[in-house]
């Protein structure tokens, strides 16, 4: 039977997309070999053809069977602890690390080294590279490597979501890509056909658009795997994920929460529930005139019916969220009440003179979440926007596509997405989505939010390094999220994951972007 974990998720949802033509499998129906097979890259937290670590916003499930980072999450997402690094110490005023390496070795039998470490975050810090931590880890003022298993990062002033930024840093070989310059990397083949990583799985290959292929590493630190092979196929959706699963061709995939449902009585099956702690949010663009008026923000918070979409279209397994959190140590009391009157919003919307801004033009709704559920909430708030008067298209493209329209210029296809941002366990997450300084190629501020009293508190809030203080410092930030709506926080929904019973010691969190958390894979087993 399985060893599951309920989980809880924090980061930047993806949507797994792939062709429904397969081509061969390897052929393991008749082997000896141990074989687990799943849809790792299916629905929020997976994300298809994704194999670069410094480009990812999500897909961790899957990239952390054969790279590993620093330090990672429990599997209950609750603490942090060491996974690269065996120890690790922070200094009272949160300006240094210092790492203990672990005794591992690459793939390729090379040792892991403090040199490692600081090609890494340096590849990280370096904007040509493609990656997506460059802001992240613009406080980074040096990495030293006193010996071989020692790293020591020092930062410009205090970070309290350093740490957990670094759980999504997976580890490079340097002696593989040093050589590569930077700017090329970003487009290499080299993460899709030969990467090398220190995970208890290696790469084998990859079958474009349809699987990927990993193999046991016989020399991982912690022990031999317990399986042979670990196969990840790609899917259209989480439907066909689902009937391949029925079918017995995988044994593991995300489902939707109907898709749970059916299999609770299933036998031969169980159904892993979890908290997302994704929020969905509505995305205005802010470098539109259409939303410069907070109180047009204001309005369409005010038109949606939160709680009838929570009980009919989630069946209840939802929870509304009035700023960018829904963790209680982060949510004040006195917060605005976007409860549903459409009323209020027609007014809130003639004060603000809407009909002059928008000309009565359909504004298309860009999202990446291509799944029934979606298509009909999305549906279900369309009618409520037009009710007030702001009249919305929707429109479903896969992640590559989403990601290279806002993080483009052209305004005009993207002034309001539907999204998801990671919602805990680390509060400071959502600096990247909301700080000024961290829009696009910086950090993920797609909506060009500029705020300076949201600014503001989200600069006391990460430079705070009293731990008695600083709940009070994020409750600060959503008391300004909720005046001031930079986005609309709408609700953090339940996700589940579906697992044959035929696995054994199989561990999967709902976790945001898939993680990472401490899965241990080695451990995975499944019954001949």
């Amino acid at each position: 039977m399985i060893g599951r974990t309920l989980g809880r998720t924090l980061a930047v949802a993806g949507l797994a997309l792939a062709s429904t033509a397969l081509v061969a499998l390897p052929a393991i129906a008749q082997s000896e070999e141990k074989t687990i097979v799943g849809g790792f890259d299916v629905g929020p937290g997976g994300f298809q053809g994704n194999f670069n670590p410094l480009t990812a916003t999500a897909g961790f499930t899957w990239l952390n069977t054969y790279y590993e980072p620093l330090v990672t999450y429990t599997a209950d997402l609750s603490r942090l602890k060491g996974e690269l690094a065996g120890e690790y110490t922070a200094s009272d005023d949160l300006t240094t690390f210092t790492f203990k390496l672990a005794d591992a070795v690459w793939h390729d039998g090379e040792p892991f080294t403090s040199a490692d470490v600081k090609y890494t975050f340096d590849l990280a810090m370096n904007p040509e590279s493609g990656s997506i931590f460059a802001a992240r880890l613009a406080d980074v003022v040096s990495v030293e490597t006193p010996d071989e298993k020692t790293a020591v990062v020092t930062l410009k002033g205090p970070n309290g979501g350093f740490l957990s930024t670094i759980t999504q840093l997976m580890m490079l070989p340097e002696h593989e890509l040093a050589s590569k310059p930077a700017a090329e990397l970003a487009q290499s083949d080299w993460w899709s056909t030969t990467p090398v990583g220190t995970g208890p799985f290696k790469f084998v290959q990859y079958a474009s658009d349809q699987f990927v292929e990993l193999e046991a590493f016989d020399d991982y630190r912690d022990g031999r795997p317990q399986v042979d092979k670990l196969i990840n196929r790609y899917f259209a959706n989480p439907a066909a994920a689902v009937a391949a699963l029925r079918a017995g061709e995988i044994q593991f995939t995300y489902a939707e929460a109907d898709d749970a449902q059916s299999f609770e009585d299933a036998e031969g099956f169980t159904v892993i529930p979890g908290d997302s702690f994704v929020l969905n949010y509505i995305g205005f663009n802010h470098r539109t005139e259409l939303w410069n008026d907070v109180r047009v923000r204001q309005a369409v918070m005010h038109a949606i019916d939160r709680d009838t979409i929570i009980e009919t279209l989630y069946n209840g397994a939802a929870k509304k969220a009035e700023c960018n959190y829904v963790a209680p140590q982060y949510v004040p009391d006195d917060l605005i009440d976007y409860s549903y009157d459409p009323e209020k919003a027609r007014t809130l919307l003639a004060e603000a003179g809407w009909e002059e801004i928008n000309g009565g033009q359909e504004l298309p709704w860009l999202t990446y979440y291509n799944s029934p559920q979606v298509a009909n909430i999305m549906a279900a708030v369309q009618a409520m926007l037009a009710d007030v008067g702001v009249n919305v298209a929707p429109r479903v493209v896969d992640v590559p596509t989403y990601n290279g329209i806002v993080r483009g210029d052209d305004v005009s296809q993207f002034p309001l997405v539907y999204a998801g941002a990671g919602n805990g366990p680390n509060p400071a997450q959502h600096n990247i989505n909301l700080n000024s300084e961290q829009v696009p190629p910086n950090g993920n501020n797609i909506m060009h939010i500029s705020l300076p009293e949201l600014d503001t508190a989200l600069a006391s809030a990460m430079s705070e390094a009293d731990p008695s203080q600083m709940d009070a410092r994020w409750q600060e930030v959503c008391r300004v999220v909720n005046e001031q709506m930079p986005w609309g926080s709408m609700w953090v929904a339940s996700r589940y994951g579906i697992a044959s019973d035929s696995l054994e010691d199989f561990v999967w969190t709902p976790a945001p972007g898939g993680g990472p958390f401490e899965m241990n894979p080695e451990a995975w087993d499944i019954e001949p």
